[in-house]
């Protein structure tokens, strides 16, 4: 051992190695919900990391973030999830209709035959004590949202949807998207926790290749540089119905700061907001 060096930390963390290795869960590992992803995230989501999930209008990175917040709450996970565009009973029907499998607009209408009744009712069981905490984005932005957490110290995962929820609208939208990013991902830090952030990616229906590449976050390179995990939804069938793949959905995994990049198939059924992994599509 050297003189006046402090060995402890390492010994917590090889412990945790070891506990690993021995069958226990990673401590600071959150499974996302969809095997495939979390395969290539090396377990999952991780405290004090930031994800960036972005996508073109309409692509379903709203739905796919609701759909993680869900499955990370059925795991007996607290998530706090905030939505910059609907009050909190519509994410909580959106969760049902998504759980349930079946069309919003029937669920509002009481439009249920005896089938996806019950369906709907075994989503509402399921989803009772175990549901992410809701709430509208805070319009005075990142630093509402770590005063929230201080008084939730439980907190695993924190989703928020909709960067732009953030921004105060004032003059460079840009540099205050990249503001609100290195804010993130200091709380993510500070609070130890996940932190899940939405953007949206328009203008993609213009180019040839539609896939997202990380310039298109823009935010002046703040999310390039310090996202620790950058996701973009890709669904081909938004340009060319006619070719019959209107479900196929790529996430690509475009940053991964601690390991590889690569792409993962999902299916999203439209009409439930739904979004299942190819590979495990019971999940």
């Amino acid at each position: 051992m050297l003189r006046g060096v402090d060995i402890s930390p390492l010994s917590v963390l090889l412990g945790r190695v070891d506990a690993v290795a021995d069958g226990a869960a990673p401590t600071d590992t959150i499974p996302s919900g969809f095997p495939s992803l979390d395969e290539l995230l090396g377990g999952g989501l991780r405290r004090g990391d930031l994800i960036v999930l972005g996508g073109d209008v309409g692509s379903g990175k709203s739905a796919l973030a609701l759909a993680i917040a869900i499955r990370v709450a059925q795991q007996r996970r607290p998530t706090l999830f905030y939505s910059g565009e609907m009050l909190p009973d519509r994410v909580l029907e959106r969760a049902l209709a998504i759980e349930g499998r079946t069309r919003i607009d029937d669920l509002r209408r009481g439009m249920l035959d005896e089938f996806t009744r019950a369906a709907v009712g075994a989503a509402a069981v399921r989803l009772r004590d175990n549901l992410p905490i809701v709430e509208r984005a805070p319009g005075t932005g990142v630093t509402a949202i770590a005063d929230e957490i201080a008084s939730l110290r439980t907190l695993e995962l924190v989703v928020v949807d909709g960067l732009h929820s953030l921004l105060p609208g004032v003059r460079d939208t840009d540099e205050e998207a990249a503001t609100a990013v290195r804010a993130l991902k200091h709380l993510a830090m500070d609070a130890r926790v996940a932190v899940l952030v939405t953007a949206p990616l328009p203008g993609m229906a213009a180019r040839e290749d539609r896939r997202p590449v990380l310039d298109d976050f823009a935010a002046r390179g703040a999310v390039k540089e310090r996202a620790d995990v950058v996701l973009a939804v890709f669904r081909e069938g938004m340009y060319d119905s006619a070719r019959g793949i209107e479900g196929a959905t790529e996430l690509l995994v475009r940053k991964n700061r601690n390991g590889g990049t690569g792409y993962v198939d999902l299916y999203f059924y439209a009409q439930w907001m739904r979004f299942e992994d190819m590979l495990d599509p019971d999940r």
